[in-house]
Parts: structure tokens; C-alpha cells; sequence
């Protein structure tokens, strides 16, 4: 069974002690391929030093919208020339994590949307995906991606909406990412949503360190994780795991243009 991680941290602090170990155990388990995605400019280096020793890690990009007090005018300016740099090459897969994120209520709504909008720009100008954080916020970032029409759409990380909003990720070209939350026996909504979700637009994802499944309670989140992931979502799905493995790696190379006997 052959799995990518659509979205990983494997970059941060809490892996500093055995990354090594658990990127090994990744491809003894067949999770190929990871995305680690950049949050805030001074970590963008330590994120592209990690992809450059390791053929498995694919790097994205961006300012988070947690961040963004942090987060500086010249940095979206940086961002464009980390772009450029790198522009062409194979471990470049995308412009993430971005987004809105209307659950902290402290973070000012209106510069969020305006670095948001920044960096679709760019998505675009560079002809890359886009990797959505939303959080209590589908309407608005339903809107602005109405508004901007990206040729290469993306990934809605870790979906947590409803059956509509679901639609019209699925109409603006978005796949889905799914991970630990909807494993927990009390996520009863999502329980509802998932069941009814194509599986053409479904990819699978970790968030690790967060957002650790039910089956590992109280633990730092792993890539490792993604297999038991899997078999959890395709009961979900009432499909087997191996079927949801095939159809969900099909979709993550559908979105960052990766070949797929490569890949399987």
C-alpha cells in the first residue's frame, strides 16, 4: 500500500530527536511521499534544507495565517524570490500553508485576506497549487478563490465543513484533505460529511506533530501515522483501505503534476 502525507511539519522542533528514524520507518510503511509546508518566513530555510537531503520530501511555501502577527510586508516579497529561485525544480510542489483563520478571534480578518490574496497571486503567477488553511472561515475563502479562478487549485487541509461547502471546493477544481479529526468516534458530523464525499476528491494528510488520530491519543502526530489513517477513513468511506490508498494517491498527483507509475 503506497500513501502521501499531502501535509506535514516534519520541519518543526518536535521531530528534532528522531526524524531520521521516522523517515525511515515512513518508507518501510509505504508513505512514499511527504509535503512539508512553510508557516512563516524563518523557517522556510530549515523546511528547504530538510527537502534538498531527502528525495521522499516535496517543500511548499507560505505565510500561515496563525503567524500572522510575525509575519512582515517584505516577507511576501521574500516569498517571490524563494519562488523564483527555486521555480522548475522537482521538490518545489506548491504555495502553502495560506489561508484564513476566523477561529482566533485576535487575528485582524482584514490583513489576513489581503496576505491571503498576496499569495493566490503567486500561487498563480507560478503555476502551483494551493495549500488552504481554513478554519471557520469557508464562506470567505469560498469567495476569494471565486475571485481569483487558480488554473492549478489545491488542497483544502484538514476539511471540517459541510456537505455544501464540500461542492464548491469540489466545482472550483479543490481536493479535500483529510486526517486524524474525522478518526475520533465523536466527530459524528464529519462522520455524516465524509460518507458522501467522492473519492476522486479526497487526499490524505497527517498535519503531524498535530492533529493526531484516535489511535494515538495524547501523541506527537507522525507521517508514520498515515497508514492506520487510512484504514480509519475507508470505513468511513465503506471502502477498503487499499482502495482509498490507490484512489487518494492518484488525487495527490493529480494536484502537484507528479507522475503517477512514479509514485505507485
Amino acid at each position: 500500500m503506497q500513501l502521501i502525507d499531502t501535509h506535514t511539519h516534519l520541519d518543526f522542533p518536535d521531530f528534532e530527536g528522531d526524524r531520521a528514524a521516522i523517515m525511515a520507518n515512513c518508507k518501510r510503511m509505504g508513505v512514499q511521499r511527504m509535503v512539508v509546508l512553510g508557516v512563516y518566513q524563518p523557517n522556510w530555510q530549515r523546511l528547504w534544507d530538510l527537502t534538498e537531503a531527502d528525495q521522499t520530501l516535496q517543500a511548499a511555501f507560505g505565510l500561515h495565517p496563525i503567524y500572522l502577527e510575525q509575519h512582515r510586508p517584505e516577507h511576501l516579497t521574500e516569498l517571490g524570490d524563494w519562488l523564483t529561485r527555486l521555480k522548475g525544480h522537482a521538490q518545489l510542489c506548491a504555495v502553502g500553508e495560506i489561508g484564513l483563520d476566523y477561529f482566533v478571534e485576535h487575528l485582524d480578518r482584514e490583513r489576513q485576506q489581503e496576505i491571503f490574496e498576496a499569495q493566490l497571486r503567486l500561487a498563480a503567477d507560478f503555476d502551483l497549487p494551493a495549500l488552504l488553511h481554513v478554519r471557520r472561515s469557508h464562506a470567505a475563502v469560498i469567495a476569494t478563490l471565486k475571485r481569483h479562478k487558480l488554473k492549478r487549485s489545491g488542497i483544502i487541509h484538514a476539511f471540517a465543513g459541510s456537505r455544501e461547502e464540500a461542492r464548491e471546493y469540489i466545482r472550483l477544481g479543490f481536493k479535500l484533505g483529510l486526517g486524524g479529526a474525522p478518526t475520533w468516534p465523536q466527530a459524528l458530523r464529519m462522520h455524516r460529511v465524509i460518507a458522501e464525499l467522492p473519492l476522486d476528491s479526497i487526499v490524505l494528510e497527517t498535519d503531524s506533530p498535530d492533529m493526531a488520530p484516535a489511535m494515538y491519543p495524547n501523541m506527537r502526530n507522525s507521517p508514520e501515522h498515515l497508514p492506520d489513517i487510512c484504514a480509519a477513513l475507508a470505513g468511513l468511506l465503506g471502502v477498503e483501505a487499499e482502495e482509498l490508498a490507490r484512489v487518494s494517491t492518484r488525487n495527490a498527483c493529480e494536484v502537484f503534476g507528479w507522475d503517477l507509475t512514479g509514485a505507485a
